[in-house]
């Protein structure tokens, strides 16, 4: 992270931020699908898997489901299930570039423990 600003992870905060950077490149990818950012976006969620028990799903979606909380910063929409939203309450969605790191990545502050490779945790 190249900026003082970026927000930090928060477990007290409600809902979720977006840093710049990653609203900028969901925001590209989606124009890339012809998908209109004014009402699509990238939908966040938890599963059950990996080798902690929980893991970040992401994907696109061309509308939120009704029951789904709306996060939008930098021109991003954040659609967050029901059953997900007390799991990533307070993070962070940044993206990440370079060799070894690109792509999205959560910070959160609600996680007590994660394997070796970052792709799963525990709450």
């Amino acid at each position: 992270m190249s900026s003082t600003t970026e927000p930090e992870p928060d477990p007290d905060r409600q809902g979720i931020e977006v840093t710049e950077a990653a609203a900028e490149e969901a925001v590209s990818l989606l124009e890339d699908e012809d998908m209109d950012t004014d009402v699509a976006g990238l939908r966040l969620f938890v599963q059950q898997g990996g080798c902690a028990g929980l893991s970040y799903g992401m994907r696109f979606e061309f509308e939120p489901e009704d029951d789904d909380t709306v996060h939008e910063h930098h021109g991003l929409r954040v659609f967050v299930d029901p059953a997900s939203i007390d799991y990533v309450e307070g993070s962070v969605l940044d993206f990440e570039g370079g060799l070894q790191g690109e792509g999205f990545h959560v910070r959160n502050p609600n996680v007590v423990s994660e394997c070796g490779c970052g792709e799963s945790f525990r709450t």
